[in-house]
């Protein structure tokens, strides 16, 4: 079909350099996990101050769709180092993200007379919700590996939705609802299943595996570039501690 012979038009160059983009934006290194946090707290402080225009904002900052993508990605081109590593990535910025949704929410609202509707949203799943992750993640893929489309990704960001259900979780173990936590645990593993099998599909008929290479030559790079950071931060604070103080 034309439709599937547009959809694979992708030229081998502009394979490897979505996989290396991918990669590297995924890497859980100390700006990553700093943007995390500024984003669930802002994500925090816009449900809780049920402001649309706030919780936006967080979307556009949050990295957390990347691990995602690449542990589609790993799948697809069977790397099990890839798929641990995008796990490892996804576990610590949800852990991160409630911790702080928690610590936000406890500061500023310990206990909500009314829960905003910016809450409620993210805890009652529906059908269409779901649909719209599945979209998302087709064309987060799409858009990943064609050059002239890569302005989109922030909005494909927005549409996927995942940090304020993230955030949605820490406030309600803050307010010890238990109602908003399972509604929002279930909003986001169906937003991350969607997005997942979407584009699982999508890297599998755009043939990624054929840059395997190129996903475990930008992993390696990418290991020693954080180990050469920490290695300069160990040096940093080390003169730190040495300097006299006045």
């Amino acid at each position: 079909m034309s439709f599937f012979a547009h959809f694979r038009n992708v030229s081998d160059a502009d394979k490897g350099k979505a996989i290396e983009k991918l990669i590297k934006d995924s890497t859980p290194d100390y700006d990553f996990f700093l943007m995390i946090t500024l984003s669930i707290l802002m994500a925090t402080a816009g449900l809780l101050l049920d402001s649309t225009a706030v919780v936006i904002g967080s979307m556009l900052i949050a990295p957390v769709l990347y691990p995602i993508l690449s542990l589609s990605l790993g799948m697809v081109i069977a790397d099990h180092k890839l798929i641990s590593r995008s796990i490892y990535t996804i576990l610590k910025s949800f852990a991160i993200g409630i911790v702080a949704a928690i610590i936000v929410t406890l500061l500023f609202m310990p206990v909500a007379n009314v829960i905003p509707f910016e809450i409620l949203l993210r805890v009652n799943l529906s059908l269409l919700a779901f649909v719209v992750s599945i979209i998302s993640g087709i064309a987060v893929s799409v858009a990943l590996v064609r050059p002239d489309l890569n302005a989109t990704l922030p909005g494909v960001a927005v549409s996927v939705a995942l940090m304020p259900p993230l955030a949605t979780i820490g406030i309600g173990i803050a307010w010890l609802n238990w109602h908003i936590v399972t509604g929002s645990i279930v909003f986001l593993t169906f937003n991350i299943i969607g997005i997942v099998f979407s584009s699982l599909a999508s890297f599998s008929l755009l043939n990624l595996y054929v840059k395997r290479g190129v996903a475990q030559e930008t992993i390696a790079k990418e290991e020693d570039r954080v180990q050469k950071e920490e290695a300069r931060v160990k040096e940093v604070k080390a003169e730190d501690t040495s300097s006299p103080t006045s």
